[in-house]
């Protein structure tokens, strides 16, 4: 059995105001995010399925065009090969999950 402390992991700043701690499992990646208002994560798309857990916070995410406000209690999933952008309406936090393994640079 694997256990991980999340609090233990470093905070990488992959984009400006996205402040994440990762982690993977043998077929799945996580990123446990903290997001400022006012960034963004530009439209992009990758092999991965991606579900996206917003914890606390407000987030706009468009998903193949479409676009949805995201707030406490809301998932969003991202099909395989979509492209897919968030902006960040108010600070937070989120979780994202990608299915299977995602190796990230």
């Amino acid at each position: 059995m694997r256990v991980i402390d999340t609090n233990a992991l470093d905070v990488i700043e992959r984009l400006p105001g996205w402040r994440g701690r990762y982690f993977d499992s043998a077929n799945m990646s996580f990123a446990h995010y903290e997001f400022d208002e006012g960034s963004s994560i530009h439209e992009h798309s990758h092999e991965q399925e991606e579900v996206w857990q917003v914890i606390e916070g407000e987030l706009s995410i468009t998903i193949d065009g479409r676009t949805v406000q995201a707030g406490a209690g809301h998932v969003a999933i991202v099909p395989p090969n979509v492209l897919h952008s968030v902006k960040v309406v108010k600070s937070g936090r989120a979780y994202i999950v990608d299915f299977p393994l995602r190796r990230m640079p």
